[in-house]
């Protein structure tokens, strides 16, 4: 007869077999996610344009040689160097790196942000591919119970000659489990093949499931839920690295109105001129020199300012949409949670006593021959209670892990 695989318990967490399967995994999808990389890879490429724009610009080095020397007082000029840096206005390279720098800082939250949203996902395909092979498993227990209810009938048709309308229904009753656990395969091998593309491996690769699941534990008020999704939400942490970085853009643009200065030397290469009776006639001169460039057209220096100032605005709205969706996402997994857990709760006791009435009406159906619409329709009710058992279980979890994504709590390093 059937057993109570699933034991439920709102005081503890996973088994430690499925604990340790699921970590196993999320570690995996931490490491290979094709996705997650990218974010990492794009975090990484950031942080090398803060030396970049940190940088002055290049030097400018100018030579001429005259083919013909040019005559001068103090002799001959053959040659004529200059070697020029520019400056940009004080405090513009410190606005820039640090406008890049707080880029980066998005970058990172937005690689933590898909980082958890992939772990969540895959604990999410996790605990649908447990309910769908928990369904396999109830309905082969259930073709079994129906074997034996063949049996039964079988022995009561040849000894009696009667029964034979029972066992059709009993053998339209195999043939409808066959077909769904053939339907339930199906499904399980586009969760394996979707839960494998997670974890960036074969498809076809096998995935481990414990056979008894926990209801596990939230460990925290649902009300400081809400208070901690607000304040460790990478979303909101990356909008709000933008919104600084912005303000550092427009200080950057602001002082790039401001005069450029250069400093450089000009050096000429002279001979001696045999006909020059200078005291400098050969001498090579030296001049230092100073640039400074003018920026008078103040148009495209205001656009850039204006530019800053509406992308500022445009990231503080969205700051406000996606708090407002983190809210109500809040409320839809919390939803899921005490859905979850009241149905955890029931379908335990009723499970347990459609269990029960299949096992005398089973008896009695062995002894009298009589009653198999009952036990047909008690058997099918335990069904129904021994899937919705193993659902409301797996939606618990799930809400959990729902609840610790808003939370953005790090389940592995």
């Amino acid at each position: 007869m059937r057993t109570i695989a699933i034991i439920i318990s709102l005081l503890t967490g996973y088994t430690a077999k499925s604990q340790d399967s699921l970590s196993f995994y999320l570690t995996i999808a931490a490491k290979n996610n094709p996705t997650v990389l990218q974010k990492f890879n794009e975090y990484q490429a950031a942080l090398q344009k803060v030396p970049q724009v940190g940088s002055l610009p290049d030097p400018e080095l100018n030579m001429g040689v005259f083919l013909s020397p040019m005559e001068l007082v103090n002799g001959n000029q053959l040659a004529e160097l200059r070697l020029m840096q520019m400056f940009p206005w004080f405090g513009t390279l410190r606005a820039a790196k640090d406008e890049m720098s707080l880029m980066a800082n998005a970058k990172y939250e937005s690689f933590r942000d898909t980082k958890l949203q992939v772990l969540y996902e895959l604990q999410q395909t996790w605990y649908e591919l447990y309910k769908v092979r928990q369904n396999i498993h109830i309905s082969e227990k259930n073709i079994e119970i129906l074997h034996t209810l063949e049996k039964l009938t079988m022995v009561k048709f040849q000894a009696g000659g009667s029964g034979l309308v029972d066992l059709y229904r009993i053998q339209i009753e195999i043939g409808d489990l066959k077909n769904n656990i053939a339907l339930l395969k199906n499904q399980q091998n586009v969760l394996v093949a979707q839960f494998n593309s997670y974890l960036n491996r074969p498809v076809i690769s096998s995935v481990s499931l414990p056979d008894t699941l926990f209801a596990g534990t939230l460990e925290m008020p649902l009300l400081a839920v809400s208070d901690s999704m607000l304040a460790n939400s990478p979303m909101l942490g990356m909008l709000q690295y933008e919104q600084q970085s912005l303000d550092s853009r427009k200080a950057m643009v602001t002082k790039m109105g401001y005069p450029m200065i250069g400093l450089g030397v000009n050096y000429s290469v002279i001979n001696k001129n045999a006909m020059s009776t200078s005291a400098m006639n050969g001498k090579d001169m030296v001049m230092p020199m100073v640039t400074l460039t003018l920026p008078i057209y103040r148009k495209k220096f205001k656009a850039m300012q204006t530019e800053a100032d509406l992308l500022k605005a445009a990231t503080a709205q969205n700051y406000t949409a996606s708090t407002n969706n983190l809210k109500t996402e809040y409320y839809q997994a919390v939803q899921l949670y005490q859905d979850a857990q009241r149905r955890v709760a029931l379908y335990g006791d009723q499970s347990l006593l459609a269990g029960k009435s299949l096992d005398i009406m089973m008896r009695s159906f062995a002894v009298s021959g009589s009653g198999l619409t009952d036990v047909l329709r008690v058997r099918q009710q335990t069904l129904d209670y021994d899937y919705k058992q193993v659902e409301a279980i797996a939606d618990f979890n799930t809400a959990l892990a729902w609840l610790k994504r808003l939370m953005a709590f790090q389940q592995i390093q």
